[in-house]
């Protein structure tokens, strides 16, 4: 069974707190319920739980690396910024392209019904997949080139359990989808 996202968060802090407090010094504070209801209205979708109860810890990551090998997470308003920002792009009407069955499965470049919530500062994003399907609440990564790659990786399988297996490796040190925790400085930083 997977750790609740609260779990984890007090996992991951207590870990930065005594390894990397640079990074634990860039966790932002909670979002406001406020700011999280004005992102979803923007968006026109209702966040998954997880991803609430995750702002309602840590509003973004303030451009620090948390998530392996090098995703910061974003803030309630860059969610709604980066979602506005990619629709626009791609245009309004939703995508009927559903992805299959593949090891590494790709989507269309953009879908209304995927909510990011990292990013890596190159224009791609980590979005999570909430589009009405058996694999609903799974992560992407949206490329801002070649479109959304899901991959099968556990990691990947929703936002819980990627914040589960980053605490893991964080504490163990044992390397997460070939990526293994460095410290330099007092900061976070994922190796290959």
């Amino acid at each position: 069974m997977t750790s609740s996202v609260a779990e984890s968060w007090t996992r991951i802090e207590a870990w930065l707190v005594d390894n990397a407090p640079s990074t634990f010094a860039k966790l932002a504070p909670p979002a406001e319920r406020a700011a999280i209801a004005a992102a979803e209205e923007a968006l026109g979708l209702t966040f998954p739980t997880a991803l609430t109860e995750s702002l309602l810890r840590h509003d973004g990551t303030a451009y620090g690396v948390l998530l392996p090998p090098f995703w910061s997470m974003l803030s309630t308003r860059a969610i709604a910024d980066a979602w506005r920002t990619r629709t626009d792009i791609h245009g309004q009407e939703p995508s009927d392209v559903e992805a299959g069955d593949a090891e590494h499965e790709y989507g269309p470049w953009w879908h209304r019904q995927w909510i990011p919530f990292a990013a890596d500062g190159s224009g791609d994003y980590l979005v999570i997949d909430q589009r009405p399907t058996r694999r609903s609440g799974r992560i992407g990564d949206a490329d801002h080139e070649d479109g959304c790659r899901f991959d099968p990786h556990p990691m990947w399988a929703s936002l819980p359990r990627l914040l589960e297996m980053t605490a893991t490796a964080l504490e163990t040190g044992d390397l997460l989808d070939c990526y293994e925790r460095v410290v330099t400085d007092a900061e976070l930083t994922w190796d290959f």
